[in-house]
């Protein structure tokens, strides 16, 4: 067809004025006004308030245009400034300690007030060091966007943030340890925000405001509410409507609500929700009408005390693509309801109390992403006919179960999963070769899970790409591995069989945990590796293995070094003083093992230094004065070494002392009477956030732990051992009284001073401490009655008071009788329950047990008939027997051959220990 010949004339025509106008547009576009010369000096008086360390504000200069600075943004066809985007660009991640040192600080300045056209205020993630919010802030009426959210804001909310008519994004909150966290007296200035649509309260205490939902509620245009452990207690369960008419998310997580799910919760009407009330202490059952709720696309009700079953309501909710149930109480099986959920992506029923086999429906659902079911009582067989269905699986948990997984050898999944959790899951006893195809792993814990097999060589290739984590530990995987690298950010490969030298690592690694092996070599190979950069290695645990040597002088290659555990192994030589170069060290085992000389000097330079244990190795000396300076430390375990002297007057200024372990040397002289200085034995309640060293923060998987002699018997103990107070001083050279100070320690729960020589009597006043579990003063030269005061330790469950010159009665009718007779023999003048002596026989009296004659020594003929008809019974009894029964008789000269051998063997065995003590000496 013809085109007609006005359209081949009009055309070019209209392309000629179509880009000529575009030109023009584009070069106005492109020509924007100059910034406002009144707003520029205004951000420039703000900016000189401000405290710049990396001068992020480099660009706000006199000479350059406002508009092109960097945070700033400007209007582009008036020039005005809208928005002032300063929050700290750096993410903090695994431990990063840089964040901080580009933050700005300093103060907010008042200038901004020139800012009339100010929309977007964005100062988040900066150190304004506790500074309150300024009030003036409520005068910008033009903002319509402000984030202060962890930009170490504090006190008291100014109520003028309610003028702030046209806000609809509000972000307040976040806080640490360090700075005073925000508040409100109450929440009726939020009501003004008639534009309000995010709302979002991190970490701003607000149990004040009992009202919270209904002020909220009249937020009509309000879509998203996040109250973030905000310490509410009240979520007004009588309320049965509320006006939330737009909402689309309420996050109200770890609060303090102490009841059942309110009404108004199942009458939200919006098109679509998400609900988190997950951290709370929400109680009860979830109510069947939770079913009405036909929108809800996402609920998190984990970490709460639910309990009773998982109901079938929960397959009505059609739209629903998270439920996350884990960490309550719930019980029975899983329903077969939730294979109705076409649309879940994510299933977290963990640490539950869950049981039965997992339901047919479950391996149904097409579209699933995450399933976490473990910490449940699930028994049976999952197999690859189970798993066949599920190709988008990213991350499976199926740890601390009952659940055998049980596929064929050459099973290909067909999912590629990034997390896998199988930890005390059944998977072994072969290694599982279909891991070698997942090969997009950031975390791989498959530790207890009964493998009994070499490591296959394929293992470590895969390992070399996991990211994050890989647990191999509490299996008997053996193999060497002198020629592995090892490139992940978390490892743990102990309790396993693995021998060889230490692999070689990537300076990636944060924590390296390879306890419980059969590793051997000098230990100088591995710490004077060559790395790829400056190592992140935070916590290294290398105990209860086969190393040697002496510690090296390259300690400088370690600087991120937090926690160090070497105990249990065969390293000899001086503790080196470069030692003091990993000057972020908080945790030091060197224990079992033989260094010898004196504690270095170098040691008091550490001032994060938490736990010192140095016990089991030939060390000597003095203990040193200094170790005073060292006021971080909570344990200081020293014992079975070859320390002399006195105990050091300056030990009394480790006031965060909770634990001192000095058994087993030579100390001598006196107990110091200033050990109730230390004020956390002394105190009943201490706050957890003392114990940074002992509980490594960055890494829950890694807990610190520590073997103490305490009730008797050497036990280990880890995760709890910031609540363990003890005292041990036995085995020493003590002479003098116990101090009467001591019972001032309410907090002390063990305290150990036998196999010394002390004198005097048992502490007068011992009741006072009322948190004693255990009380050890054996073997000492106490004397005078048991105190009655000791009754009244109602804790107590360990006492021994054995071989003292204790007398008198043991008080009566009280727990002191509970105990077994050993807790006070060699006492020769002390009786009573559970003794066997009553009484103490003296000139005027006789003892219950004596048997005397009163008109001299009379035995009636019938005990000597008696007896010598009994010797004659037992003598032909016995060697008769031997005499005519020739078996019995080879059997009884075996016996007494092996007897004496016996004898010989064990006798000479000590004769030599003996004998190589004295050369040692």
């Amino acid at each position: 067809m013809a085109i007609p010949k006005v359209v081949t004339m009009v055309f070019p025509l209209f392309w000629f004025l179509f880009s000529t106008i575009s030109s023009t547009l584009l070069t106005q576009a492109n020509t924007l006004p100059p910034c406002n010369e009144t707003e520029k000096h205004a951000l420039l008086r703000f900016k000189r308030a401000l405290y710049d360390p990396r001068n992020r504000l480099s660009s706000w200069s006199t000479h350059e245009d406002c508009c092109e600075w960097n945070g700033v943004r400007c209007h582009n066809i008036t020039g005005r400034v809208i928005e002032l985007h300063l929050d700290n660009p750096c993410f903090s991640y695994f431990g990063e300690k840089s964040c901080h040192e580009i933050a700005l600080g300093g103060k907010v300045s008042p200038a901004l007030l020139k800012l009339e056209f100010l929309n977007r205020l964005d100062l988040s993630l900066n150190e304004f060091g506790g500074a309150p919010i300024p009030s003036f802030l409520g005068s910008i009426r033009s903002l319509t966007y402000l984030d202060l959210f962890d930009a170490s804001f504090g006190g008291l909310i100014p109520p003028q943030l309610g003028n702030l008519s046209n806000l609809h994004y509000l972000i307040l909150g976040g806080s640490d340890s360090y700075t005073p966290s925000l508040y409100v007296e109450n929440l009726h200035w939020i009501s003004h925000l008639s534009s309000l649509e995010h709302l979002v309260m991190y970490q701003v205490d607000l149990h004040k405001e009992v009202h919270w939902v209904e002020l909220t509620s009249m937020l009509s245009s309000l879509s998203e509410l996040v109250l973030y452990d905000c310490k509410l207690d009240n979520m007004s369960p009588s309320l049965k409507y509320v006006n939330f008419t737009s909402l689309t998310l309420l996050f109200i997580s770890r609060n303090h609500f102490i009841h059942e799910i309110p009404n108004w919760l199942f009458n939200l009407s919006t098109s679509r929700l998400q609900l988190d009330l997950s951290g709370n202490q929400l109680t009860g059952q979830i109510p069947k009408c939770l079913g009405q709720l036909k929108s809800l696309e996402s609920l998190s009700l984990d970490y709460n005390s639910f309990t009773g079953k998982i109901l079938e309501c929960f397959g009505q909710l059609k739209y629903l693509d998270s439920l996350s149930l884990a960490f309550n109480s719930f019980d029975g099986p899983i329903p077969s309801s939730l294979g109705n959920l076409s649309s879940l992506a994510y299933l977290d029923l963990s640490g539950n109390k869950l049981n039965g086999t997992l339901p047919s429906c479950l391996w149904l659902l097409p579209n699933l992403v995450g399933l976490y079911i473990g910490n449940n009582s699930l028994v049976g067989i999952v197999s690859e006919a189970h798993l066949k269905k599920l190709s988008k699986l990213k991350s499976l948990d199926m740890s601390s179960t009952s659940l055998i997984f049980k596929v064929k050898s050459n099973w290909v999944p067909p999912f590629q999963l990034k997390h896998l959790y199988m930890s005390s899951c059944h998977l072994g006893p072969n290694f599982p070769t279909w891991l070698q195809t997942q090969t997009s792993l950031w975390s791989l814990d498959i530790s207890n899970s009964g493998i009994i097999d070499v490591a296959p060589t394929w293992l470590w290739k895969l390992a070399s790409g996991i990211n994050l984590l890989i647990n191999l530990s509490n299996n008997h995987i053996s193999g060497n591995l002198s020629r592995v690298w090892l490139n992940n950010t978390v490892i743990h490969l102990n309790s396993n069989f693995f021998i060889g030298q230490l692999p070689a690592l990537s300076s990636n690694v944060i924590v390296l945990n390879m306890a419980n092996n059969s590793f051997s070599g000098p230990i100088s190979q591995f710490l004077c590796q060559n790395l790829n950069g400056t190592s992140q290695l935070e916590a290294l645990d290398l105990s209860n293995n086969d190393l040697s040597g002496e510690l090296p002088q390259c300690w400088k290659s370690w600087p991120s070094l937090s926690h160090l555990t070497f105990g249990n192994n065969y390293l000899s030589g001086k503790i080196p003083n470069s030692l003091s170069s990993v000057l972020s060290l908080e945790a030091l085992h060197l224990q079992n093992n033989s260094f010898f000389g004196s504690i270095p000097s170098s040691l008091r330079d550490f001032t994060s230094l938490g736990l010192l244990d140095l016990s089991g190795n030939q060390l000597l000396g003095n203990i040193p004065n200094w170790i005073g300076e060292v006021t971080s430390l909570n344990v200081l375990c020293l014992r079975s070494n070859k320390f002399t002297g006195e105990i050091p007057l300056q030990i009394c200024r480790l006031s965060s002392l909770i634990v001192l372990d000095l058994a087993d040397n030579e100390l001598s002289r006196f107990i110091p009477k200033c050990l109730n200085n230390f004020s956390l034995m002394a105190a009943i309640k201490t706050p957890d956030g003392m114990f940074t060293a002992l509980q490594y923060s960055n890494y829950e998987i890694y807990v610190e732990s520590l073997m103490l002699m305490t009730v008797g018997r050497e036990l280990e103990y880890k995760g709890i051992l910031k609540y363990v107070r003890m005292i041990d001083l036995s085995s020493n050279n003590l002479f003098g009284s116990i101090p009467t100070e001591l019972s001032q320690l309410a907090g002390l729960r063990f305290l150990n001073l036998s196999c010394n020589h002390l004198m005097g009597s048992i502490l007068e006043k011992i009741g006072r401490m009322t948190s004693l579990l255990s009380l050890d003063l054996s073997m000492n030269n106490l004397s005078g009655e048991i105190s009655q005061s000791l009754a009244d330790l109602t804790f107590l469950n360990h006492l021994n008071l054995s071989y003292n010159q204790l007398w008198g009665r043991i008080p009566s009718r009280t727990q002191l009788q509970s105990f077994d007779a050993f807790s006070y023999i060699g006492n020769a003048q002390l009786y009573g329950a559970p003794l066997t002596k009553n009484c103490i026989a003296n000139d005027g009296s006789q003892s219950k047990d004596t048997i005397e004659e009163s008109e001299g020594f009379k035995m009636p003929w019938f005990y000597i008939s008696s007896m010598g008809l009994g010797f004659i019974v037992g003598f032909w009894g016995v060697c008769g027997a031997l005499i005519f029964k020739k078996n019995w008789r080879y059997a009884y000269f075996q016996f007494v051959s092996y007897m004496r051998d016996w004898v010989y063997v064990v006798v000479a065995t000590r004769l030599n220990w003996f004998r190589d003590n004295l050369r040692s000496l």
